[in-house]
Parts: C-alpha cells; structure tokens; sequence
C-alpha cells in the first residue's frame, strides 16, 4: 500500500486518492429541528424515520463500489469508511435523538484545506457522531503522512437555542421560505458557530462558503479564524428555499469556469469577485428527472453534483444526459457513473466523496479583490 499525502487546494486540480462512502446501516433520522425545516412539505420523508429497507442498502453500496472501482481504474486510490452502528441513539446534557444517519456522503463531515483534514461541527443533532466513521482512516493518514494535520472543529451542544421554532410549522410554504433566505433568516440561528464541511468550497487561497440552513454567520467566522492564511467569503442563493450544501447550486469546473443553478442564481454585488477576475458563470443545464428519487431528501438538481477529476475530466451521473451534453459543450470528457439509486442516502457524486490528494499548489485566483 502506497504511503498516504494529504493535499488537497482546490475542486479541479488532478484527483489521486479519494474517499467514496457507503450505505451500510445508514438510517432516515428521527423528527429534530435542522432535519424537520430540510423535507419539503410534499415529500414522502414526512414522518418517516427508521433503518432504511436492506435492498436500497445494498442497491446503494453496489452502485458506490462500482465508482470506487470506476476511480481506481484511473488510477486514483480509494479509500472507505468503517462504518458504525448508525441505529444506535446519541444522547449528550443538551439533547437526545433515537438513531444516526450513515456514512454515505463524507464530504458533508471533512473538508480538506491543504494538508489538513478538517472535521465539521454539524448541525443535524443524528450526525453528532458521524465523524467516527471516518476515524479509522484520519489515524492512519497520520501515522503514514508527517505533514497531515487532523483538525475539529468545536462540537456545538445543538441545544433548542440553535433552532428557530418558526420553521417547524408545515404550513409555511414555499413562498415564505423564499422571502426568508433572501432575507437570510434561516432555521438554525447565531448561537454558536455551525457548519456542514460540504457548504465550502475551495479556490485555492480563496474559501467561499455558503450561509444557509447548515451553516451559520458564526460558523463562517469560525473558519475564518481558522483559516488565516486564506480568505472566506459568505454567499447565499435567494432562489433556494432549502438552501442546504452549496455543491447542487454552485459547481467549480476548472479555473475561470463555474456552474450556476438556474433557480438559485448568486446575487449580483456576490458576482463581483468572479467577474472581477475573469470568471464565467454559466447556467446549470436542466435537470434529466422532475422528481427525487423515492426516500430522498435532495433535490433533482443533484445533476449537477459532480465530481471534477481533472480540468479537462468530470464524473456525471449516468443518466442526467442534459448535464453530460452541456459538459461535452464545455470542453469536458464525461465520466458516466450510475448513482442515481444512491441519491437518498446522501446525495450525488461529490457528496459521496472527500479530496485527500489533488495534485497542485495554493494559487490566488482571485487576484484584483476590491
């Protein structure tokens, strides 16, 4: 087994070595807060939680080892996670919760910055503990790279006091959601800093970072304290009235190149910093299906939730053909990887993944910042 490098800087430098999750034990979570304001009012996850069926399990970890499998035949090594016993219940002083969640998307939980490997506070009371599935991995990159540095961040209590009860009423509609994330009122409030690692992404020496249901002011300001060598800007998409992880609205493809959710477009003075620099936004291509997967929390723009392996090379869900055609359209050769089976379990390809080496350095590419 070749020794482990953690280095990771940006979303599209060279993939080497990656972690893909799996399904085992993975659960819908009892009724909490975070998890109540994220399921759409008409979703069949209404009042449903428990172990999910072993067939859609075992569905789910054949599709995920055939993307492993897919990466390693291109040379990119894979690692996975341990999974624990998800139907365990958590309970601290401040709250308890009867089951856990799963190990399917670990770019919800770390976020590589560097050579760090940094573990999310979370903000869903059923994830507290999601971070020990990935324990056994962070251990061994540390004995096996002296440079890793294995980071977490502060664990919040999740006391009632991080939640706004107006939220929890499934009367609310979709038209009030939408006038509250446009005026940045969101489910979880400022009591202490909360954030999702998959609500970041990377640009080098720049950190942009989506404020919405997962992750809070306080969150923000927390990595920006953190990251002192980097700078961190707050965006938020007015058009999303479940904003929650930025990677199906906001979609780095290689320097100069970013896609943009048609429906939840960045706000023009939040433009500013990519057009100044000479960044194209385009629009998303539309979504393959009108509807989620069964059992699932995300939406169908999961079509955009891929995976770059290179600038010139991108993982796309097999069948979002409209995606796959506007990838070809830019430039891109197009990896089709059957996931879509997988959805309900934690999302598409980048949230089934987490970087631990891209080949490349910290470069600025946001050069003219007013």
């Amino acid at each position: 087994m070749e020794k482990t490098v953690v280095n990771s800087w940006n979303e599209w430098d060279p993939l080497k070595h990656v972690i893909v999750g799996r399904a085992d034990d993975c659960h819908i979570p009892p009724e909490e807060p975070a998890l109540d304001a994220k399921v759409p009012e008409d979703s069949d996850m209404r009042g449903q939680w428990g172990r999910r069926p072993q067939e859609t399990i075992d569905r789910a970890n054949e599709l995920l080892d055939n993307f492993a499998a897919q990466l390693q035949a291109r040379g990119i090594r894979v690692d996975r996670p341990t999974p624990i016993d998800h139907s365990q219940p958590v309970t601290t002083p401040d709250f308890h919760t009867d089951s856990q969640f799963g190990c399917m998307p670990p770019r919800d939980v770390l976020l590589t910055v560097g050579s760090e490997m940094l573990e999310a506070t979370m903000s869903y009371r059923c994830r507290w503990f999601e971070y020990l599935n990935y324990r056994p991995l962070m251990q061994q990159y540390f004995n096996e790279d002296p440079n890793f540095r294995h980071a977490s961040a502060p664990k919040p209590r999740l006391t009632d006091a991080d939640y706004r009860t107006d939220y929890l009423s499934e009367k609310i509609g979709i038209e009030k959601r939408l006038e509250w994330t446009a005026d940045k009122f969101f489910v979880t409030t400022e009591e202490e800093p909360l954030f999702d690692a998959a609500d970041v992404l990377r640009f080098g020496k720049d950190l942009v970072v989506q404020h919405g249901f997962t992750t809070n002011l306080k969150g923000i300001e927390w990595l920006r304290r953190h990251y002192r060598d980097h700078r961190v800007h707050a965006v938020n998409f007015p058009g999303d009235p479940y904003p929650i992880h930025i990677d199906a609205t906001f979609t780095p493809l290689r320097p100069g190149l970013i896609l943009n959710n048609p429906r939840r477009r960045l706000p023009d003075d939040q433009r500013e910093i990519f057009e100044n620099n000479g960044w194209e936004i385009v629009d998303a291509a539309q979504p393959a299906h009108n509807g989620p997967p069964p059992l699932c929390y995300s939406s169908v723009w999961l079509s955009m939730n891929v995976l770059v392996l290179d600038p010139k090379t991108v993982c796309v869900e097999k069948s979002e053909v409209y995606q796959a055609e506007q990838m070809d359209k830019l430039g891109m050769e197009v990896v089709e990887v059957e996931l879509r089976d997988a959805y309900a379990f934690g999302g598409g390809l980048h949230c089934c993944t987490a970087d631990v080496y891209r080949e490349g350095t910290c470069e600025d590419y946001f050069p003219n910042l007013s």
